[in-house]
């Protein structure tokens, strides 16, 4: 989509409902949440998205295990895999979900925007390449006004208001 987004996971996410918040860039989910890739249980594959990113966050041995026995995991066994973000209890799932989005939004929106490039193009390239990328929008937004903004209010240990030039 080209911007962040953030899937809050209130319940079930399994199959192609965990394919569609592994899509997302952040995941938060309620205390209750049971997450999974049961597909192999009734003969299917992941193939929407599952066998692609689920590695990609987890990695390839931990993914395997979930992907090849469909083993469903706990909000609480989902983040320390690094599938989630954070759980939350389940009254506080939208509140806390909203409360990241706006401390991202907070952000020099230049500096999010590149941050979230680098992220993506660099998963695609090796780990040289994905470093010089970093330090090519590093460069990039060096030369904007949030830039300046941002560096001022931290030596002047005061709030930063970004204007996203």
């Amino acid at each position: 989509m080209g911007k962040v987004v953030v899937a809050a996971i209130n319940g079930h996410a399994l199959g192609g409902g965990l394919e569609l918040a592994e899509s997302c860039m952040l995941r938060v989910a309620a205390r209750h949440a049971t997450l999974g890739h049961p597909e192999v249980r009734i003969g299917a594959v992941a193939g929407f998205g599952g066998t692609t990113r689920l590695p990609r966050l987890i990695g390839k041995g931990r993914a395997a295990e979930l992907l090849l026995t469909g083993k469903l995991v706990t909000a609480e066994e989902a983040v320390q895999l690094g599938l989630i973000t954070k759980v939350v209890e389940t009254e506080a799932l939208i509140s806390e979900t909203e409360n990241l989005i706006h401390e991202i939004l907070s952000q020099a929106p230049i500096a999010v925007r590149m941050t979230w490039e680098a992220i993506h193009r660099g998963m695609n390239l090796t780990l040289e390449e994905s470093a010089l990328l970093g330090a090519d929008y590093f460069g990039l937004v060096a030369s904007t006004e949030d830039f300046l903004v941002g560096t001022n209010a931290f030596l002047e240990k005061t709030p930063p208001f970004f204007r996203g030039r």
